[in-house]
């Protein structure tokens, strides 16, 4: 466990970790608010810390953990609704986004859901930015990121009751095979998405 914590510590501040483990409860769910909305945090690890002194109420971290997120998750998507399709529209053509917006609103709980159950190196903030770009309703946004929250630490926490802290090195590990899994379906998606486009319009008969 000291091994464990003095890397952690390594990685990060030597004084603001420490502090927000002594908060309990509320530093799990005011450093997830801030981990969502702007500034970077080991939040497995946090977790995992959490989980592996107070096992009886780690299902309570975990809660208020991903209660935090969803709420700390407003502002990329706040920022995305705000300007974030006029961001884009000076990149791509109006076409272009169109069609990422009706492929998102298809499948826009799961869009949200997985890259939250996902940690880094998942560029979680860029589907916050996105999903509002494309306007998601804000209630579905946070149930999206709140249960793919709840899965991620969820499992996080059972890992480490089991194995120890050591657990995040586990997860750490499977996420980014994980990740390229995802890019790979995405990209496989993209793929069957051009060809079937492009089929359908060399079966449109010219004029």
């Amino acid at each position: 466990m000291k091994a464990f914590f003095a890397r952690i510590l390594a990685r990060w501040n030597l004084t603001i970790l420490p502090a927000i483990i002594k908060l309990g409860f509320l530093g799990a769910f005011g450093v997830s608010i801030l981990d969502a909305s702007s500034i970077p945090v080991p939040m497995d690890a946090i977790i995992a810390v959490y989980v592996w002194q107070d096992k009886p109420h780690c299902w309570l971290y975990v809660l208020l953990a991903a209660l935090g997120s969803s709420i700390g998750g407003l502002v990329p998507y706040g920022v995305g609704r705000a300007g974030g399709e006029l961001f884009l529209l000076k990149r791509i053509s109006r076409e272009r986004f169109e069609q990422l917006n009706s492929r998102f609103e298809k499948q826009e709980f799961l869009a949200m859901m997985i890259p939250s159950m996902l940690p880094p190196p998942t560029p979680w903030k860029l589907f916050a930015f996105s999903a509002g770009v494309f306007e998601m309703r804000p209630a579905r946004y946070m149930l999206a990121i709140f249960a793919g929250r709840i899965v991620r630490w969820g499992v996080l926490a059972a890992l480490v009751i089991e194995m120890g802290p050591q657990a995040v090195d586990v997860v750490a590990h499977h996420a980014k095979t994980a990740f390229a899994a995802l890019l790979l379906i995405a990209f496989a998606g993209g793929i069957a998405w051009w060809m079937k486009r492009k089929r359908a319009k060399s079966a449109v008969p010219a004029e």
